[in-house]
């Protein structure tokens, strides 16, 4: 009698592990063709949706993402309402739909406000009667100014506008066509560089954060740090106070749940990687209690963020089968692993930091051009170790902002001592040649 009835358990048990295997076997073969939104071709958005999609390519072959130019924030978030793009890179500020989630909080955008100097901008409120160039309609930028110059006093009345694409606005300032420009942007663009090295330009501060919070409640206080754009002249002069957005990445709620988690798995895993293709995500975090995110995170990403808890488990019940009990043990023995090597990690960012100060140091004392090639490869592979050691949790993300600072100052030294080295250099020649022409040298 036991036997009639352990034999076909056993057999419904067999059929079942069975059919669970083939259905994820299926699922993790099947390929996700996805379209990410991000913005002009010449922009940071676009920059990163393309190191992204490598990224997770590389480690996900089953993801295809596919990187479509846009016209900004705007568009992009209406392109997810109508699923013409199931993923996005938006502004924090942007109005949200009902069928957006997040997936990662991104780096930070800052304003920036580039004026001719001859034009007799000086603040915000110089602005009027003056030409400004804006960028395209439906982007994060074009919508920020209107609410940013009026909290100044604006009207748009007081002003000529035009809206037109990065490039073309940064011509129409070079050529004297507008008095300045506005839009929002990644600490460090290349783009802005070239703009303040090769052109009579300037930044301008913008202050008043704690006012602008009462009608725009996501716009955060920081600074443009002394020497961003040039270190040898430097650009800006002094650290700029300016305010700041977030950039984000934004999902359809119907796209797979295995999808969103791999994908933010590529974010944060392969950092490294992503950061090699695109500097400004270092600044990538993983969210906190704290983040205030605007919309809800999607179930895949809350799934990677909470990975140690029983979701985590219940995504892969199926596969696991009989396996569950001892998954269990072995996440628990991990989770144990992770919380003692925890308690022995050192934060190694302050002896990054000695080291940094020492070579400033010797860069003070160096006369010799080689001998100063030699301190900037050094200082180079200090980055690198620093890189790796973020990707690898060594230092927190913290602790890599408290290093960016020491490590822009050794940068700048560096450059200021190799052109006094260079002056030294030249003037030496010129004495030399001297000598060589004077009559009273040859008798």
């Amino acid at each position: 009698m036991q036997n009639r009835i352990v034999l076909p358990v056993t057999l419904i048990s067999v059929v079942a592990a069975i059919a669970f295997g083939w259905s994820w076997v299926r699922e993790r073969n099947h390929v996700f063709e996805i379209r990410l939104a991000t913005g002009s071709p010449d922009g940071e958005y676009y920059a990163f949706g393309q190191a992204l999609a490598d990224v997770v390519m590389r480690h996900h072959q089953q993801i295809r993402i596919e990187v479509l130019a846009s016209e900004g924030s705007e568009q992009n978030m209406e392109w997810v309402k109508t699923e013409t793009a199931e993923l996005a890179l938006v502004q924090s500020d942007t109005p949200v739909v009902s069928s957006a989630r997040a997936i990662a909080l991104l780096f930070p955008e800052m304003f920036h406000l580039i004026v001719a100097d001859d034009s007799g901008i000086r603040s915000i409120p110089d602005l009027k009667g003056k030409r400004i160039a804006l960028m395209p309609e439906g982007s994060g930028s074009y919508a920020l100014f209107w609410p940013l110059s009026e909290h100044y006093g604006l009207t748009p009345d007081d002003f000529d506008s035009i809206a037109v694409p990065s490039l073309e606005a940064h011509e129409a300032l070079r050529q004297g066509e507008v008095d300045a420009l506005f839009r929002i942007i990644a600490m460090g663009n290349s783009a802005v560089g070239d703009l303040l090295r090769d052109s009579p330009a300037s930044l301008l501060p913008i202050d008043q954060v704690e006012a602008l919070q009462l009608s725009l409640p996501f716009l955060e206080a920081t600074q443009i740090p002394k020497g961003t754009f040039d270190g040898g002249i430097p650009i800006p002069d002094t650290d700029l106070d300016v305010v700041a957005v977030n950039a984000m990445l934004i999902a359809h709620d119907s796209v797979p749940d295995q999808v969103i988690r791999d994908i933010a798995e590529s974010i944060f895993e392969f950092r490294n990687e992503l950061i090699a293709a695109y500097p400004r995500a270092a600044l990538i975090r993983l969210p906190e209690s704290g983040d205030r995110l605007g919309l809800p995170l999607h179930d895949g990403a809350r799934a990677y963020y909470n990975q140690d808890q029983p979701s985590f488990l219940v995504e892969y019940a199926e596969p696991l089968g009989l396996l569950f009990s001892v998954s269990i043990l072995a996440l628990s023995g991990m989770w144990q692993l992770r919380l003692w090597l925890i308690g022995r990690q050192k934060n190694r960012a302050d002896t990054y930091n000695l080291e940094i100060l020492d070579l400033i140091e010797q860069v003070h004392e160096v006369t010799d051009m080689d001998e100063l090639f030699t301190l900037r490869k050094k200082l180079f592979r200090i980055l690198s170790e620093v890189v790796v050691d973020l990707d690898v949790d060594r230092i927190s993300p913290e602790s890599f902002q408290s290093f960016t600072f020491p490590w822009e100052v050794a940068i700048n030294t560096i450059r200021h001592q190799e052109t006094l080295l260079l002056n030294q250099q030249t003037h030496s020649s010129n004495v030399d040649k001297s000598h060589s022409t004077d009559p009273d040298t040859h008798s």
